[in-house]
């Protein structure tokens, strides 16, 4: 990979960390994805649902967006990864997904903080 004429006091560490959030928010952003898709089924049918898990589904998204913009503000690379499946795309209760989403929402934040 080329190197950009940008790049100053920026470490790699630092680099490969934002990329691995970067990664990590595009997989929340793909989990909420399928969950508004399951409360819009006939069988759910649960609006407010539907509603809240797209927002959330845009957020993980956008702030996967501002992460490659600063990346690429500071001169480094962004480097996606294969977005993994998420771990279940249909939920018994609507309890279940918001748990579901507590967990995700957890490990960004632990991922953040390291």
């Amino acid at each position: 990979m080329a190197h950009s004429q940008v790049r100053q006091n920026f470490h790699k560490d630092c680099e490969d960390a934002i990329n691995k959030q970067v990664n990590l928010e595009l997989f929340c952003s793909y989990t909420y994805m399928c969950m508004p898709h399951h409360f819009q089924r006939d069988d759910v049918a649960l609006s407010g649902f539907i509603h809240y898990f797209r927002h959330a589904c845009d957020s993980e998204r956008d702030h996967a967006h501002l992460l490659m913009d600063y990346q690429n503000s500071r001169g480094g690379r962004i480097a996606l990864k294969a977005i993994e499946a998420p771990g279940r795309q249909e939920w018994d209760t609507p309890q279940e997904a918001m748990q579901d989403a507590l967990e995700l929402e957890k490990r960004v934040n632990e991922a953040s903080d390291s």
